[in-house]
């Protein structure tokens, strides 16, 4: 999810659109395009039609709120842990690889269609109904089931939504891929056993404004021995980011929103955090098929200065951020704001961000294919190879 800075002149032509709808309205952007021939696809060949009506008929029962508050959390819960299940292959695969995240990203979003529109039989406020369907996104990303058992080392990892569907609707996204394989797993490293937990975030500028990074990070951090975010980056390659910048650069997200601005944060805030993961390391290993780089580009503006200027070697002394090493989109923010809380919890834990290639397509226009598939393996494989040798070097 790397983007690269984009020009004022670019941005004051950007329509500051798709904001969420109000009760009574349709669905929302990303909601919109569930109609879609090739969603409706997936979730046929994944077996995951059915995860809307079922819900629709557990609505149909609901009483009261507190009720639909129980509803809301048990179903989310069971999509997010069905499609776990599924990417670690216990259940079905159906006509989809097992480790395919596209199933979970639409199938949520006809959940959440189904609660905007839906009528229940006692007073339902919009405060109330958002408040249902925050409920619904936070179980459904496995951002409220992150559970670390004693006894061994502890590792969470984010990814993301798929994103850029406007471009190609049928992309998937290789972090939340990776997410779903390595949920709940273990990895031997020198120090024992580790346990990963995971969570998906949204591509969604809303949502990071609202705090859903640091509300499900913030537990947890000060127990865990690592932790990285993981999106999509640049073809052919895995990055590790060794600077995250202050900004947003304008670039769209999933409900077609820009923003460019200072990244919203509560308090002072420094232009830019650091990697703490061993990345020495982890570019000296040989981690899977794909070169893994340690990228220290940032685009900043200068102390003094009035112009964005590329430093191939990091930030220098009292400039203003303008892209990290991972962009100025939502992986540069997440890096930034995990990072920026471990910094601000007075923490030494190894932590950052992990740009992973892009996940392409072979030369056809079906929902899946051979190429696409292994290119997904491959990646997920690599994360967790990666997670091992960052383990081992910080033990």
């Amino acid at each position: 999810m790397r983007v690269a800075w984009v020009s004022a002149v670019v941005v004051a032509a950007v329509t500051w659109a798709g904001a969420v709808p109000a009760h009574g309205e349709t669905a929302t952007v990303e909601e919109q395009r569930l109609a879609r021939a090739v969603p409706q696809e997936i979730l046929r060949l994944s077996g995951f039609d059915d995860v809307t009506a079922k819900f629709t008929r557990a609505l149909r029962d609901v009483r009261t709120y507190g009720e639909a508050e129980r509803v809301v959390a048990r179903h989310g819960d069971r999509l997010w842990r069905r499609a776990v299940d599924r990417a670690q292959g216990r259940g079905p695969a159906d006509g989809l690889a097992r480790e395919d995240d596209r199933p979970l990203y639409w199938a949520r979003l006809g959940m959440t269609r189904e609660l905007r529109n839906w009528q229940p039989s006692f007073a339902l406020p919009g405060d109330a109904r958002n408040r249902l369907i925050d409920r619904l996104e936070t179980a459904s990303r496995g951002e409220d089931s992150i559970r670390f058992p004693k006894g061994v080392r502890k590792i969470l990892v984010t990814g993301f939504d798929p994103f850029t569907l406007d471009r190609d609707i049928r992309i998937g996204n290789p972090s939340g891929a990776s997410a779903l394989a390595l949920d709940g797993t273990l990895i031997r490293t020198a120090a024992g056993p580790a346990r990963i937990e995971t969570a998906v975030f949204p591509v969604r500028w809303r949502d990071f404004a609202d705090g859903t990074v640091e509300r499900t990070l913030r537990p947890h951090l000060p127990r865990v021995d690592m932790f990285t975010t993981v999106s999509q980056g640049r073809v052919g390659r895995f990055d590790v980011e060794r600077y995250n910048g202050a900004w947003r650069g304008g670039s769209p997200d999933n409900e077609n929103v820009s923003k460019l601005e200072m990244i919203p944060v509560k308090g002072t805030q420094p232009q830019w955090t650091t990697t703490t993961l061993p990345y020495k390391a982890i570019t000296a290993a040989r981690t899977g098929r794909f070169p893994v780089y340690d990228n220290t580009q940032v685009t900043e503006i200068p102390a003094g200065g009035t112009t964005p200027v590329v430093r191939p070697d990091g930030p220098t002394e009292g400039s203003t951020a303008r892209a990290g090493g991972g962009g100025n989109y939502l992986s540069n923010e997440i890096a930034y704001r995990a990072t920026l809380l471990r910094d601000r919890l007075g923490l030494d834990t190894p932590g950052g961000h992990l740009h992973t290639p892009v996940l392409e397509f072979g030369q056809n226009e079906a929902v899946t294919d051979p190429t696409f598939e292994q290119n997904r393996r491959d990646i997920i494989t690599q994360v967790r190879t990666v997670l091992r040798v960052a383990a081992d070097a910080s033990s």
